[in-house]
């Protein structure tokens, strides 16, 4: 049985494509979250064998082709086209879900998928926040200074660092963390020299990094900077070849290895507490994960020159 509707009226002009940003520049499908894109950039990263079809050779783009995920969903390939075009915003929810069985999404992308759904039929149910939160709660800064001695940090949707305590200031400030006007660690992946010898899995570490860019884009992606950090990362390769994927996903804990300039490899355990209060900000604790990375840390800390204040800055938009 086939899962699709009938289009409803003349379609005209997918929204997106006539949408612009603050400073009045077209913004088009491939430029902020859109099903069409998704849909298509899903289709393209699965194989054949990925999905129990036998590979019956070359192929004159990469990934399945519509009329095997077509099958697969229980769709026709004309409406298949016309989602994968953008030219019918209101696919079903019975054909959102099949398309994500058919496409082997996980579970972020299947939460992802359907909020790409719902914005493109009802756009007007599913309004963005006007601008990123750049303030830290006062509660929420004396939790991470009550963690000291354990690295203690809050990031924003963006990737801006927005407060620390003393701990992690001492530890990642030799590593350039805290660099610049907005310290930023999206930004620091891609830009900073230094950080393929910090970050040893540095192509796993980038790609966490723009899959997590990319699921905040659907909440934040019309603010000013989120929209400049995009706009400026695209321009670099390693950047626009992940962010074309699509990938979504955000690791709420697992193990982080860094390579620090004082005293080698450390590995930490990562825990991500949500502040959905706070403009979904994350309060993001780093505990050593073996005896040698406790020891180093403590070194590390020992000699680290002293400071006032464990907050030293809150990032603020002028």
């Amino acid at each position: 049985m086939r899962r699709e509707q009938e289009d409803r009226g003349d379609p005209g002009t997918p929204r997106a494509t006539l949408e612009t940003n603050d400073r009045g520049k077209l913004i088009g499908v491939s430029d902020r979250p859109d099903l069409a894109a998704f849909l298509r950039a899903r289709r393209e990263q699965l194989r054949p064998a990925d999905v129990g079809l036998r590979d019956t050779g070359r192929r004159r783009t990469p990934g399945l082709r519509r009329e095997e995920v077509a099958t697969l969903a229980g769709v026709s390939v004309d409406y298949l086209m016309r989602l994968e075009q953008g030219r019918d915003l209101n696919p079903s929810a019975a054909v959102v879900m099949a398309l994500a069985t058919a496409l082997q999404l996980s579970e972020s992308e299947r939460m992802h998928i359907a909020k790409l759904a719902a914005i493109s039929s009802s756009p007007e149910m599913c309004p963005g926040s006007s601008e990123l939160i750049h303030d830290v709660a006062p509660t929420v800064q004396l939790i991470i200074d009550r963690l000291d001695p354990t690295p203690a940090f809050v990031i924003g949707p963006a990737g801006d660092f927005l407060a620390w305590n003393l701990a992690w200031r001492s530890l990642v400030e030799p590593l350039g963390f805290l660099e610049g006007r907005t310290a930023n660690l999206v930004a620091y992946v891609f830009t900073h020299g230094r950080a393929r010898d910090v970050f040893p899995d540095w192509s796993r570490t980038a790609d966490e990094q723009v899959s997590r860019l990319r699921s905040a884009a659907l909440r934040w992606g019309e603010d000013a900077r989120f929209t400049a950090l995009v706009d400026h990362l695209r321009n670099l390769p390693e950047f626009a070849k992940r962010w074309s994927t699509h990938s979504v996903a955000d690791k709420q804990r697992g193990i982080k290895r860094i390579v620090h300039p004082n005293v080698g490899e450390l590995r930490f355990s990562f825990e991500t507490m949500h502040l959905p209060d706070d403009g979904d900000q994350q309060l993001i604790t780093w505990f050593p994960a073996d005896d040698s990375t406790d020891v180093a840390v403590r070194n590390a800390l020992a000699n680290a020159a002293p400071a006032g204040s464990s907050r030293l800055r809150v990032v603020r938009e002028a």
